[in-house]
């Protein structure tokens, strides 16, 4: 099957402009089966030989492997999209994967910090340094926009519209997006760009927002680094990484009234489902409070409260 998983990845690349990140995941997941083939023994070599049966029990093994729900379904999603390219390719007269349900997944509710965590986690960057300026404003931007890390550091200059009050943001399968940059993000913003460093390339186009010392754009794994720094100053809980101010922001706007499908707007979720997770946790919050305030509330507060707890401290 390799020349064929190869010909779909060129299409992925040439035809679909995907990006890196999706071709790499698409090449280990298809990859990953060709190898079971191999590792079966079996003479099944193209994608027309391959059916159901046989992938059901490349979904076994997957299991008995150890793999994670998601990722199994993350495989199969995989397949299924190879395979209605190779229909129409003709490599394949059905697609095999189709039939097949995903894992059925337990949703974990997402770790999250609490508004005064968020604010002593805002107040820990040294403002009198230039560093300080920027971790400043990246924590701002992030937490005010509800941004994924690799938003932030796509982001331009040319994208920030400080009248609105708004960021085009580029997301996943690069779909665009306004998100909403708040006062204190516009100030801190303002205060950074009086002490950024910039490389020169000429593009005057594709300015990035956030800089490393050297005047290039700040990767992701950087911010990473950043926020592990000031979390360990803060004492705050090690599981917080850059995504935790995304789940901060959904969970605080819901928990202060915001509907769900403005908050899906803004994070960008494609589906509902994806982001009612977050109505979950601001349903524990608030078992909690009634659980603590009223007379006659039962003593101890729900699981469902227990679990929110345990990950917001």
């Amino acid at each position: 099957m390799h020349s064929e998983i190869a010909q779909f990845l060129r299409y992925l690349d040439v035809e679909r402009d995907a990006s890196d990140l999706t071709i790499k995941s698409y090449r280990e997941d298809l990859m990953d089966l060709a190898d079971f083939l191999t590792d079966e023994g079996t003479k099944k070599v193209t994608p027309r030989d391959v059916d159901s049966a046989l992938l059901r029990g490349y979904v076994s093994a997957l299991h008995d492997a150890g793999y994670a729900r998601t990722s199994i379904s993350r495989k199969l999603a995989s397949l299924r999209s190879f395979y209605r390219y190779a229909q129409r390719q003709q490599m394949a007269d059905t697609n095999p994967a189709k039939p097949l349900r995903n894992p059925r997944g337990q949703r974990k509710l997402p770790h999250f910090l609490s508004a005064e965590e968020i604010q002593q986690l805002l107040a820990s960057p040294d403002s009198n340094l230039a560093m300080g300026l920027r971790d400043i404003a990246i924590l701002e931007v992030i937490y005010s926009a509800g941004l994924r890390v690799s938003e932030l550091v796509g982001m331009n200059d040319r994208d920030l519209d400080f009248e609105e009050g708004v960021v085009r943001v580029r997301g996943k399968g690069r779909k665009e997006r306004f998100g909403a940059i708040g006062d204190f993000a516009a100030k801190a913003l303002n205060r950074y760009f009086t002490v950024r460093k910039r490389a020169d390339h000429g593009d005057t186009k594709e300015l990035p927002t956030f800089t490393n010392k050297f005047g290039e754009r700040l990767t992701t794994r950087s911010v990473a680094r950043m926020l592990e720094k000031y979390i360990k100053e803060c004492g705050l809980d090690t599981r917080t990484t850059p995504h935790t101010l995304r789940h901060s922001f959904a969970t605080h706007l819901l928990d202060r009234g915001a509907d769900i499908r403005s908050v899906q707007e803004l994070l960008g979720h494609k589906s509902l489902v994806t982001t009612q997770i977050y109505t979950h946790v601001s349903t524990a919050n608030l078992k909690q409070a009634y659980a603590k305030a009223h007379p006659r509330a039962l003593k101890k507060p729900s699981n469902a409260t227990k679990i929110s707890t345990a990950r917001s401290e």
